[in-house]
């Protein structure tokens, strides 16, 4: 795994005094706001897009789009987009987003002149072969002096023929939303089948079919337990005035906090029916022992806190919901037994190698952990603080844990905490703000 950061901000998690009685508004969904951003890029007129995430991985998507030519302005609580012909002869900095250095090279294909990609030294780490082969199937010249990884430059002809292009995207869901979501503008549409290993995230591909369907396209999906394939036609994409739903994955450690301090968390607009994965959580923070209500839009979970007992040892496939993985391991840390976690081998390949890392950061607090080929197994006890800081890796997710398991647990310190402005800027004052 990448070498562990150190940085001079190390945060003293606070630990829960007594139960918690909290109401946490966040901000609108990543996902959506990086997938609206691009197919308002590409659409025949205006969009606003109300509730989007402003953020490390939006603002370099907002600043990789106007870079190519697309006017965007920032207008009290909504992006405005007008699309512009695009236009090469810029660079793109993808930062560590997933989202970026997927789905921005089929945009750049559409440019005309060349655009070059490249990120954060962990960026260069992350798999790209699967984007870059995939366009070169689709005629689209790609130079990345054969590293199959950032940096690489796509060389734009002012259009992209289309097609069908076979693919693995075992590594991940964001391999074909990137090209679907460009799919509509390439002159024969696209067709994209997935062959390969299980695919991850698959819920994530949803919302990308869904988001291209609001938008007046006839993107379909056939998708089985043998085989996967999308279909996006070549058409217009509508301009839209849309609502963005907050980020439910971001819910994650707050939801969770209930269940290690005790008490209740609520979180309001949560929708009845959505494509993020974020929702998963209900199901998954039950099987802890948490008590978990919808109500009238608001989220609530509840908790007895582990001072009051352990919490429930889990099995859970989290195959479609990876990024929820790092909360929920840090809830098994202190279950009563231990857990499996199974479908997110992936997460290898993510901001850094999840897996490794939560080995890590348990056994410094002295939970014991062990890899398998698709996921984790946790041995579930009390954590300690340890002699050094939980390490974030560069990783906002790795730092949302070490924040969790804080609560329960005296002296823990988090390194590097700022990094969670990547998805979630304002993390340490809503989580502090969440206290009693």
């Amino acid at each position: 795994m990448a070498p562990a950061t150190y940085s001079a901000d190390v945060w003293p998690a606070p630990t829960a005094q007594r139960p918690l009685e909290a109401t946490v508004h966040l901000p609108g969904s990543k996902s959506m706001t990086n997938r609206e951003l691009v197919l308002s890029a590409l659409a025949d007129g205006p969009s606003r897009l109300r509730g989007a995430l402003i953020a490390r991985d939006t603002e370099l998507m907002i600043a990789a789009l106007e870079a190519l030519g697309v006017g965007i302005e920032r207008r009290d609580d909504a992006v405005l987009v007008t699309p512009a012909p695009l236009t090469g002869g810029t660079a793109v900095d993808v930062g560590l987003a997933g989202t970026l250095m997927r789905f921005l090279p089929p945009v750049a294909a559409l440019a005309q002149g060349d655009v070059r990609f490249d990120g954060d030294e962990r960026a260069r780490l992350r798999p790209m072969a699967t984007t870059i082969l995939s366009l070169r199937s689709l005629g689209v010249t790609v130079d990345d002096d054969a590293r199959g990884a950032l940096p690489f430059t796509v060389r734009g002809a002012g259009g992209v023929q289309g097609g069908s292009v076979q693919l693995d995207a075992s590594g991940s869901s964001q391999f074909v939303s990137g090209l679907l979501l460009s799919g509509a503008r390439f002159d024969d549409g696209l067709e994209v089948e997935h062959l390969g290993a299980r695919l991850p995230s698959l819920p994530h591909i949803g919302m990308t079919v869904d988001a291209l369907v609001r938008r007046g396209v006839a993107a379909e999906a056939d998708v089985t337990d043998m085989h996967a394939r999308w279909r996006v036609p070549a058409h217009p994409i509508a301009g839209r005035d849309l609502v963005l739903e907050p980020d439910l994955s971001n819910a994650a450690p707050f939801l969770a906090a209930a269940l290690v301090a005790g008490g209740r968390v609520s979180v309001p607009d949560w929708p009845e029916q959505t494509t993020q994965v974020g929702d998963r959580l209900r199901a998954w923070l039950a099987a802890f022992g948490g008590e978990v209500e919808l109500r009238r839009g608001t989220l609530t979970v509840a908790g007895r806190g582990v001072a009051a007992g352990p919490l429930h040892p889990v099995d859970l496939d989290l195959g479609e919901g990876g990024e929820l993985a790092p909360t929920l391991v840090g809830l098994a840390a202190f279950a009563g037994g231990t857990s499996t976690f199974t479908g997110i081998g992936h997460l290898r390949g993510h901001e850094t190698d999840r897996l490794a890392a939560l080995v890590s950061e348990l056994g410094a607090v002295g939970i014991a952990a062990e890899e398998t080929e698709d996921g984790l197994v946790v041995h579930g006890g009390r954590p300690g603080a340890g002699d050094r800081p939980w390490r974030s890796y560069a990783d906002h997710r790795m730092a949302t844990t070490g924040a969790l398991l804080g609560l329960a647990t005296p002296g823990l310190a988090v390194e590097d905490v700022a990094t969670t402005a990547k998805t979630l800027p304002g993390f340490v004052e809503l989580w502090t703000r969440m206290l009693p």
